[in-house]
């Protein structure tokens, strides 16, 4: 009779153990698709790139250096036209129901990952709805002359001219290395766009399903050439809602919650089964002003609605005081900060004043989107837009909100329909071109990046010039001098550089936040 009872009283120990195997995410977004290179929203870089893919190199926050990933290592030609990179051997791809690979990851597989971007006559380029807009808004069709691969594990880069922010760019989610085999694959059978919904790549994590606005399921690699995941299974469980979030948390339906309202962060601090990781974010909050819609497109406008708004009280709304005020695009702990650039003061006098200049002493209307739910760079999108309308409204600006959904929000924005956005921008790889070109260039609207849609070739030159040079101190003085334009011209109203953070379980063990945005789960535990 005691020996028949051990089975119970062993059952409840193997219960916890067989449930650890499993991560679960609470995320607040769904993706847009799963090909990264099509589209420029962290939410899907976090879905695709960051479980599913590699990149040649990574960019290590924390010695602040690129480092290997398929590459081993690499040469740099000393007139730094040409880059070569030996490929890390014997990298499996991802084995699926629907694609079982015959070889392993080759240069061949870097060089279609790269000209399907930048070939107009390549059977692929056509393929991606959305386009490139990383690969446009970085100009890199008039940047890269050719990829050749040498051998199997050997590929080469050829510029056409030396560009300082090249190999911290290949760190990017969109710079992921697909495969060439499946992508042939689906070509002759008709289907390429199961690229986009049936993704493959040779990271940590493998994709099973996704079921929108609900959840993305992965699964380890085995085979991952970094090592094994820790964990069996990854779950991103899509909750929009922040309390939500915390609420799973504390119902151990999640281990991992992003994007928590800073109310939540101080719950989760007097929770003695959470945790609280944060980081300083290299992110800016910024409401973009359309510059082609009139009559936004008088300077004199934009900087009404910056001297218009009381920056102050929405720090303190918004993100309870835990934020820092945005002056500029880029974050203080940029390189090349301009930390000495007037700012905009609270002045709705000054700016009724510019608004009278321009023959609009009455005022005019406009629209304001925002998303429904809230991220890290926009804690709360409904209390953010009506302090925003409330203001606007003080100096004869009336401001319709118009709430859309996340994914809607960002095609329609690339499209350039808005007027008013709100928005955030995170840079990659702590380069200060990633927020400049992205942003501000001509390219930049072609490719939808640039929400401003501010086009000047002077601004263009300015950050050509900061590529062209790997001298630190030169790019300095050409960003502090494209940072004064921007603000001149008030194409942002900037808002917070917030601090990251995530709430995790007590049991939840190796996970980091990163300056950027960018997950990693691979080395995440369950004690």
């Amino acid at each position: 009779m005691r020996l028949a009872a051990l089975p119970l009283l062993f059952a409840p120990l193997l219960s916890p153990l067989a449930q650890a195997a499993a991560l679960s995410v609470c995320t607040e977004a769904s993706p847009e698709g799963f090909d990264v290179v099509q589209y420029n929203s962290l939410t899907t870089t976090n879905a695709s790139a960051d479980v599913l893919m590699n990149r040649l190199v990574e960019f290590d926050a924390n010695s602040g250096k690129v480092v290997p990933s398929l590459a081993d290592s690499w040469e740099i030609s000393a007139d730094g036209l040409t880059y070569v990179f030996k490929l890390h051997p014997k990298v499996k791809f991802h084995r699926t129901d629907y694609f079982n690979p015959s070889r392993e990851l080759s240069a061949e597989d870097v060089k279609f990952s790269f000209d399907r971007m930048l070939d107009p006559a390549h059977p692929w380029h056509k393929v991606a709805q959305s386009g490139f807009p990383h690969a446009q808004s970085l100009q890199l069709p008039n940047l890269i002359k050719k990829i050749d691969a040498l051998d199997p594990l050997t590929v080469r880069f050829t510029l056409n001219h030396a560009d300082s922010t090249f190999l911290a760019t290949l760190s990017m989610g969109f710079a992921s290395i697909y495969s060439a085999e499946y992508a042939d694959q689906l070509l002759k059978a008709g289907t390429p766009e199961k690229l986009n919904s049936q993704p493959i790549g040779s990271g940590p994590f493998i994709f099973r399903r996704f079921q929108k606005d609900a959840s993305i399921r992965y699964k380890a690699n085995r085979e991952y050439f970094a090592g094994k995941p820790a964990v069996d299974s990854l779950i991103f469980a899509i909750t929009p809602d922040a309390n939500v979030r915390l609420q799973k948390l504390r119902r151990n339906e999640c281990q991992i919650a992003l994007s928590p309202k800073p109310l939540d962060v101080q719950a989760a601090s007097d929770d003695p089964t959470l945790k609280v990781e944060k980081t300083a974010a290299f992110m800016t909050a910024f409401v973009a002003i359309n510059s082609q819609h009139p009559p936004l497109d008088k300077p004199e406008v934009r900087q009404a609605i910056n001297l218009a708004f009381d920056k102050s009280s929405y720090l303190k709304a918004v993100f309870d005081n835990t934020a820092e005020a945005a002056n500029g695009p880029y974050p203080p702990n940029t390189w090349s900060y301009a930390k000495d650039l007037p700012g905009y003061a609270h002045d709705p006098e000054k700016a009724r004043q510019l608004l009278a200049k321009v023959g609009l002493k009455n005022g005019f209307e406009t629209t304001l989107w925002t998303r429904p739910s809230g991220s890290l760079l926009n804690p709360n999108p409904s209390l953010g837009a009506q302090l925003l309308q409330s203001d606007l409204a003080k100096v004869g600006i009336q401001a319709d909100i118009r709430v859309i959904e996340w994914g809607e929000l960002i095609r329609r924005a690339k499209a350039g329909e808005h007027d008013l956005l709100f928005m955030g921008w995170a840079g990659d790889n702590g380069d200060p071109d990633n927020f400049l070109s992205p942003q501000f260039t001509c390219a930049a609207v072609k490719a939808g990046t640039n929400f401003a849609r501010y086009c000047d070739q002077n601004l263009d030159k300015l950050i050509t010039a900061g590529k062209t040079t790997s001298e630190q101190g030169v790019r300095s003085k050409l960003y502090q001098q494209a940072q004064t334009q921007i603000q001149q011209q008030a194409l942002w109203l900037p808002l917070a550089h917030p601090s990251a953070f995530a709430l995790t379980r007590k049991q939840v063990e190796g996970y980091q936040v990163s300056p950027f945005g960018r997950q990693d789960y691979s080395k995440v535990s369950l004690n």
